[in-house]
């Protein structure tokens, strides 16, 4: 036979696990705003029946129900979706970077535009052109020389400017590694918690709240796979235990473990003053695993910037930056050798004497006109003949250097194209490069968003089914309390009312 009492602990239990609930559902909407919190709900679970099993078990019909109770607390995730965010983000954080990268250089290129390069040349080459039909001005002569210096400066700046940004790329990827060895001694730490908490039977949801969100900010810099190592002691079934990352690399036959249990590596990036080398991974009791350039990652932010700033894959200095300064330099040369050449082929004003290198480079390594020939305009060698003070054949030449094509694959040489279809090939691929970067940025979000989206729809906060979940919560819990005054009426009858027939 059951307790007198059997039915005041069902009710209690109902009301202390519906109580449960209900302060559940008010910490849900306390972080309905909270960033990287997954709601989370009561595993209600019914009691053991009465009697229990066994030989010395009450002889009843059948177990009779004893109540509920709160068998666990349990935040609602998906690791599925997890992962897919994660591969999502990590293709978005290769493109985000790659096109903020083109846009700057886009930025420095300034073209089509009234003041770049490609406008300082053409205004250049109209004004050896004013110069053939009057070689003997002195005022066409100095407009040349401020267009050349217009040139050269536009040189000089698009070359300066390229540089720092190559430097800022560098610190970038610096920084980058600091955030990242941030990141894993962070994971590593929670780990160590988590392991210490879960073997006690608890669920630590708001540390594995914590540990996602470093691991969904490690995954946009590289790509990772995670696994999870089940803690001993008395864990709950659904504890999710220690977490493992490992860098997936393209060396297949390598593995490299980020973190394992409260263990982490430290990430280092070698680099020479022009390239990237590899990496490095050092772990905290010694031992440093060197990652080359040919077996690094794929994806990732981290992988962006070093296609920007530059890479040494044992071939030559490869990426956006380096192969954006060697082009222009390349130019530069090609345009100066040309115009050198052809200027010492002419003679100066009314004089015997040929031409100089009108283009020089100063000793920071700059490009600039010649000061003997900004000092004296007539020393520009715009006659193809001696004491000819109107022939302006040569510099009618000097301005056709233009449409000549510069043959060879060497320093100074363009492989036949001339300047202006060399510097528009320039622009061109960079264009083509921005667009495609753009357009991956673009479906990268669009597919971050849908896979976001449906992450949120599972484990984000509803503040409407919240209030539908407290509407129930707290119905059942009113109807445990009325069982409670139900029962304690019947107990009062039994005890007061009871025995006192007949009195």
């Amino acid at each position: 036979m059951g307790s007198t009492f059997m039915g005041l602990e069902t009710s209690k239990r109902g009301l202390q696990t519906q109580q449960s609930a209900l302060y559940t559902t008010g910490h849900n909407i306390s972080n309905a705003n909270t960033l990287g919190y997954s709601r989370q709900r009561v595993n209600m679970q019914a009691t053991s029946g009465f009697p229990g099993v066994g030989m010395n078990a009450g002889t009843i019909p059948g177990f009779l129900g004893t109540g509920v109770q709160a068998g666990s607390i349990q935040r609602i995730r998906d690791s599925f979706v997890d992962q897919q965010y994660r591969g999502e983000s990590n293709k978005l954080g290769y493109w985000d970077t790659r096109s903020n990268a083109i846009s700057q250089v886009e930025d420095i290129m300034n073209e089509p535009s009234e003041y770049g390069l490609q406008k300082s040349l053409s205004q250049f080459w109209s004004s050896l052109e004013d110069l053939a039909v009057h070689p003997e001005n002195g005022g066409a002569r100095k407009v040349v020389i401020e267009r050349g210096n217009a040139v050269a400066d536009a040189f000089n700046y698009m070359n300066k400017s390229l540089k720092e940004l190559k430097t800022n790329a560098g610190q970038e990827l610096d920084i980058a590694a600091k955030d990242i060895n941030s990141i894993l001694k962070q994971i590593a730490g929670l780990n160590e918690q988590i392991s210490s908490i879960e073997p006690n039977g608890y669920l630590p949801n708001d540390l594995y709240d914590a540990r996602d969100s470093l691991i969904d900010e490690l995954s946009s810099y590289l790509p990772i796979e995670v696994s999870y190592t089940k803690s001993g002691g008395n864990a709950s079934a659904v504890a999710e235990g220690s977490v493992t990352i490992k860098l997936k690399s393209n060396d297949a036959n390598t593995t490299m473990n980020l973190v394992s249990g409260k263990e982490h590596t430290t990430m280092t990036v070698n680099k020479t003053g022009e390239a990237v080398t590899g990496v490095s991974f050092s772990k905290e009791g010694g031992g440093t695993y060197d990652l080359a350039v040919k077996d690094m990652i794929n994806t990732g932010s981290i992988k962006s910037l070093v296609d920007t700033f530059g890479y040494d894959d044992g071939t030559g200095v490869k990426g956006l930056l380096p192969d954006m300064i060697g082009k222009l330099d390349r130019m530069e040369k090609a345009f100066v050798k040309a115009f050198n050449d052809q200027h010492k082929e002419g003679y100066q004003l009314n004089s015997a004497n040929k031409g100089e290198d009108f283009f020089i480079k100063n000793a920071d390594g700059k490009l600039e006109v010649n000061s003997d020939i900004i000092k004296d305009p007539s020393k520009i060698a715009a006659s193809s003949a001696e004491n000819a003070e109107g022939n302006g054949d040569n510099a009618k030449k000097l301005g056709g250097i233009q449409f000549v094509g510069i043959d060879g694959e060497g320093e100074g040489q363009l492989g036949g194209a001339t300047i202006q279809t060399y510097f528009q090939g320039i622009i061109g691929e960079l264009g083509v490069d921005g667009e495609q970067a753009a357009k991956m940025k673009f479906n990268s979000e669009t597919l971050m968003i849908s896979v976001s989206n449906r992450r949120d729809s599972i484990s984000a906060v509803s503040l409407d089914e919240e209030m539908t979940n407290m509407i129930t919560f707290q119905q059942a819990y009113n109807a445990s309390a009325r069982m409670v005054t139900v029962v304690d009426e019947t107990l009062d009858k039994i005890i007061n009312g009871m025995g006192v027939v007949g009195r």
